[in-house]
């Protein structure tokens, strides 16, 4: 059994709003792009909804995000405000007044949704019962350290607690159900929101509350075909499905020992796909109908259980979000983030969409720079991002640097924010894709060894993950009779082709393992690292895509074991596939030579150390937008080669970085143009 989600009900009746790679189609021939920005209702007064809502549509934005927190509507059990009492709170005059301005509505009501809200948005009452609670190992609730107030998270799995959110929706729902497009101004619904088990999404933090072992031993045998096969693979001739307990800490010592800890990490992707799916079917009873759900993935989601492939069988679009720095270390992490959520949505028909890109930050983070948060936007539209969502487009209580101010009048930063909407209705960027003929595939296997050999006990491995810190840095250094760990070696085969791609100017993406299907459609040459064990379905779908046209690059080796690192009893099947050991980095760079030759690959070199260029497309295969990229702390003057192009014209007009005024138009001379690009900033160049 791969996946097992709660199923999208018969009844669904059809879409109104439906996914597109452009953004959303509203029908009738009508495209939206997905510019947003957010703004909380809730802590304005009502007299300043009007000027906050104005400010958003003179960015150029299209939509706004609305987070609704339940546990602030909430008066008592069963009972809310919706402006009844505090007009603040009449979140259906809000909606209304985003209408009226032609701005449509991302619609986020939880249960979870953070906002820097004091138990994230979810009623005291609700967090302090003991039937709703997570569990640790020795059944203490699982606390969350977060200012200004710790508290217990939920369960994802607990009846009690999914309970009390159907009420919550379904109260919702009469007051706003019926403002879904295209009768109002919602066209896209969030489910939760970073569902990562509340960020204490340690292998083993939580959640041993019964509901969850309960479905842990539910999964066990959807998975396995009888007890027999279960004792086998865990090892232990005592195991059960009615008795059989989670791994409580890692204690494998050989990789026969493996199975249990790897069955309880992917429990965890089916845990929270299941009640993402539980969730999204509340909503719908609730009259919430007819338009795409999303939910949105946070920094490091590579390290957590959060499955972008499983997730998709319960919700319509899984997103990203992205509060980032300009430095090369975290470029690069936006880089992989991006072009594996890029990969995966052109493949899936949808857009690729930043559901939180930061505009500020929160007192209690460390300080990110108007700077940061522009370069950070700017770098994941290069790398693929087709839509976002500036999060806050509007400051209120908690929050610092938004481009508007708490009374609605735009900061002289906004004017960034505006040029760039401007600057991708002028190019038509939507419309646009990044061409990436080559894929870098890693297993959900990887990820989940990773995560079960995670080496820092209960601080969790997203951090390190953010960190772009990698396998080697975080995961223990026992080989478990290996010989080497798989996670570092893995990860080593993985950056020796990032770097030698990066060199020669080859536009490459990462595939996540579960997602290949979708994440492989279009690939001329896939590169899969198969380190330790892989499901034989990775191997089924390489070779899919192999006699779909692509060269087919695996190594070091094809395992001898299973997802579940078992030693496997016939081999796999591995024809067709071409096994790279990759014994050193200078063999990455020839074969990646003999590529471009071979299949006739794209190249845009770039001429500047520590600079990167994207180029996006029309569906003719024209070069149309080129961003040039310097993450450094120096100023580049970058020589980038564009075949076809004569000419290259900054469509942000952006001042000149540190005193040095910028040309906003270039021409070619000798075969390439010179582009000065201040440091840590971006060029958005549209090609004539």
């Amino acid at each position: 059994m791969d996946d097992v989600v709660h199923p999208k009900p018969e009844t669904t009746p059809p879409p109104r709003v439906r996914l597109d790679p452009r953004g959303l189609d509203l029908g009738g021939g009508e495209i939206l792009p997905l510019y947003a920005g957010a703004m909380h209702y809730w802590r304005h007064p009502p007299e300043e909804w009007a000027a906050g809502l104005d400010a958003i549509v003179s960015l150029g934005l299209r939509l706004v995000d609305v987070y609704v927190p339940w546990g602030v509507h909430e008066v008592s059990s069963g009972v809310f405000d919706f402006g009844q009492t505090n007009p603040s709170l009449d979140v259906a005059r809000f909606l209304s007044m985003a209408h009226k301005r032609g701005l449509k509505v991302v619609l986020r009501p939880g249960p979870h949704i953070n906002a820097e809200l004091t138990l994230f948005g979810v009623p005291e009452r609700v967090v302090w019962d003991k039937a709703c609670q997570a569990l640790t190992p020795r059944g203490n609730p699982v606390m969350l350290p977060v200012p200004p107030l710790a508290f217990p998270v939920p369960s994802y799995a607990s009846d009690a607690f999914h309970e009390e959110t159907t009420e919550w929706f379904n109260a919702l729902g009469k007051i706003i159900g019926a403002m879904c497009h295209p009768e109002g101004p919602i066209v896209l619904l969030q489910v939760d929101n970073e569902g990562a088990l509340y960020f204490r999404d340690g292998p083993y933090d939580q959640d041993y509350h019964p509901d969850a072992i309960a479905l842990f031993r539910a999964f066990l045998k959807s998975k396995y075909a009888g007890v027999h096969e279960l004792s086998a693979a865990w090892n232990d001739p005592r195991a059960s499905f009615s008795r059989v307990v989670p791994p409580q800490y890692f204690d494998a010592k050989e990789a026969k020992d493996l199975a249990r800890h790897l069955d309880w990490m992917e429990f965890h992707e089916h845990l929270l796909a299941h009640a993402m799916g539980r969730f999204a079917s509340a909503l719908r009873e609730a009259g919430f109908r007819g338009i795409p759900t999303m939910h949105n993935f946070p920094m490091g989601e590579a390290a957590t259980p959060l499955n972008a492939a499983r997730m998709a069988e319960a919700i319509d679009l899984v997103a990203l979000d992205y509060y980032n720095r300009a430095t090369p270390g975290e470029h690069l992490v936006v880089f992989r983030r991006t072009s594996e959520l890029v990969s995966r949505c052109e493949g899936a028909g949808a857009p690729a969409y930043g559901a939180e890109v930061g505009a500020g930050y929160p007192p209690f983070f460390a300080p990110i720079s108007t700077g940061d948060s522009i370069y950070t936007l700017l770098i994941a539209l290069a790398y693929g991002l087709r839509g976002f969502n500036l999060y806050m487009a509007v400051e209120r209580d908690r929050w610092i640097g938004s481009p508007i101010d708490p009374h609605g009048r735009r900061r002289p930063f906004a004017d960034f924010y505006e040029r760039l909407t401007r600057a991708l209705t002028l190019t038509r960027f939507h419309e646009l894709r990044r061409r990436a003929p080559v894929r870098l595939v890693i297993p959900r296997s990887l990820r989940r060894l990773a995560r079960a050999t995670h080496a820092f006990g209960p601080l969790t491995p997203a951090l390190f993950n953010v960190l772009g810190a990698g396998f080697r840095e975080s995961c223990l250094e026992d080989d478990l009779g290996l010989g080497i760990s798989p996670a570092a070696l893995g990860e080593a085969y993985l950056r020796a082709f990032e770097r030698a791609l990066f060199a020669r100017g080859v536009p490459f993406a990462y595939a996540g393992g579960e997602s290949l299907e979708q994440s492989l459609r279009g690939a001329s040459w896939v590169i899969a690292v198969l380190a330790g064990g892989v499901k034989g379905t990775v191997l089924t779908q390489l070779r899919e895509a192999r006699m779909e046209g692509a060269r087919v690059t695996v190594g070091p080796s094809i395992p001898d074991r299973d997802g579940a690192m078992r030693l496997l009893t016939s081999p796999h099947d591995g024809r067709g596939l071409e096994v790279e050991p990759l014994l050193d980095a200078s063999r990455a760079d020839a074969l990646v030579a003999e590529r471009i030759l071979e299949l006739g690959l794209p190249t845009y070199p770039v001429d500047g150390i520590e600079s990167y260029v994207a180029v996006h497309e029309d569906q003719e295969g024209k070069p149309k937008v080129a961003f040039v990229m310097n993450p450094s702390k120096s100023l580049h003057v970058v020589r980038v080669a564009l075949p076809g192009a004569e000419t290259l014209v900054d469509v942000l007009q952006p001042p000149g970085g540190q005193g040095v005024p910028l040309e906003s138009r270039m021409t070619r001379v000798l075969g390439s143009f010179e582009v000065t690009v201040p440091a840590r900033s971006v060029r958005m160049l549209a090609v004539e």
